[in-house]
């Protein structure tokens, strides 16, 4: 019978079958050959081939046998790792995903029998957390990367330190209540002759009449003493009109006082000048004051802002990040993007690659911000306005920082000249 041509039906139907899942008792580890069927199998086991390569494992077993356990264990931990570093998960569902890789190493060429005696031997040496349930056997990772125990650690000693500092705020609070309390209490002795006196009004004889002498002060404001002064020149004026308009005949008292009325009209022309000058002057200076003023005021209201919203997690669902784990650069996952779907617990996110569609659980310390195009539409999160959406206008590629417009919110318009790298994101529009 002639052997199956390339592309005839039943070579590509061979090709097919080849490509998917097959027993995992029809495999030989050794040769590392999957067989169809029982019949290949038995063939497979009675071929030459398959003979020397039982001869080499005759030799030395169990160096073969511990190979084989070793590569099994690291590959399944990592794909724990991976996939399910921070859930508790089912043993079976771990092992199917795991040998859904058919370059997978078998479990049949390992020192473990079964699924249950791998699972307990996991949970002995504490590299996961194992838990017998009516349902089955139940596996959680332990991270024991001495990058994560030092997170763990920072985290807790930032999380000791705001504990301490909120205690330190709460003494000062009730120290301050007290002081206030304290302050408030009159002060006033037992033995105070006058008490009386203080507390009572009383009147000893009922026809007398009670009087009270109320004295009151106002301050002149700078309009009232400049007409004040204003009005005391016009007067001196007037009056020495008068006094050379008496002594002198009527024609020289008629140039006298015309000589008078100029020279009044000029001091009163130079007087209101004056008085345009410093009201204009005194306009510039308050409208300059303003402005400095309202501008410490927003400087304020942003480094408070700032400190309310800068945390030390950045993680929001629709992000688009990118993957910097060198440990999935064998995957080929390492410095690809893709989608935030999910956000676990602050730090780890659910990430779907956009090359391939794969799901994976990365920690935020493992993540990149992308920067957008000019024009396109970020997210801020982290700082004074996270949580806005915002227009990139430009970049700094020297001093690693953006210039962005928020859109939309409370704050839409506002420009933002100098935020950093890490402060935003490249949000996705599906």
């Amino acid at each position: 019978m002639p052997k199956n041509e390339f592309l005839t039906p039943k070579a590509i139907a061979n090709r097919i079958k080849a490509k998917g899942l097959q027993k995992l008792r029809w495999y030989c580890q050794m040769c590392q050959k999957q067989c169809r069927d029982e019949n290949g199998f038995k063939c497979h086991c009675m071929s030459e081939s398959h003979q020397r390569q039982m001869q080499v494992f005759g030799d030395n077993p169990n160096r073969f046998i511990n190979g084989y356990s070793e590569e099994f264990e690291r590959s399944f931990l990592e794909h724990v790792k991976r996939s399910h570093r921070f859930s508790r998960v089912a043993a079976t569902v771990l092992y199917n995903e795991y040998i859904s890789d058919r370059h997978h190493v078998h479990m049949n060429a390992t020192q473990w029998a079964t699924l249950t005696e791998f699972v307990k031997y996991l949970g002995r040496t504490g590299k996961c957390k194992v838990e017998e349930t009516e349902k089955g056997w139940f596996v959680t990772y332990i991270d024991r990367e001495p990058e994560t125990l030092l997170r763990e650690r920072l985290k807790n000693k930032r999380e000791r330190a705001e504990v301490a500092d909120e205690e330190r705020h709460e003494r000062e609070i009730e120290q301050q209540i007290a002081r206030a309390a304290k302050s408030m209490r009159p002060v006033m002795s037992s033995d105070d002759p006058d008490l009386e006196e203080k507390k009572q009004l009383q009147r000893n004889i009922e026809n007398e009449k009670v009087a009270f002498a109320l004295t009151s002060a106002r301050l002149k404001t700078g309009k009232e003493i400049d007409n004040a002064q204003g009005i005391d020149e016009s007067k001196a004026l007037r009056k020495t009109s008068s006094v050379f308009s008496g002594d002198d005949n009527s024609k020289n008292s008629e140039e006298r006082s015309i000589f008078a009325n100029s020279e009044t009209q000029e001091r009163a022309h130079s007087f209101a000048l004056s008085k345009g000058k410093d009201i204009s002057g005194s306009k510039q200076r308050d409208a300059k004051g303003g402005a400095i003023a309202l501008a410490q005021l927003m400087e304020e209201e942003e480094k408070a802002k700032e400190k309310v919203n800068r945390k030390d997690y950045w993680l929001v669902e629709g992000l688009i990040v990118k993957v910097m784990s060198k440990s999935l650069a064998e995957h080929g996952y390492y410095k690809q993007k893709g989608i935030v779907s999910k956000v676990i617990g602050k730090y780890v996110a659910e990430v779907k690659m956009l090359d391939g569609g794969a799901i994976l659980k990365v920690d935020q310390e493992e993540l990149e911000t992308v920067i957008p195009q000019i024009g396109g539409l970020v997210k801020i999160v982290n700082g004074a306005y996270r949580g806005s959406n915002a227009r990139l206008l430009s970049i700094d590629t020297a001093k690693f920082t953006a210039k962005v417009q928020i859109e939309k919110g409370l704050y839409d318009g506002r420009i933002l000249n100098a935020i950093e790298y890490e402060d935003i994101c490249k949000l996705s529009l599906s």
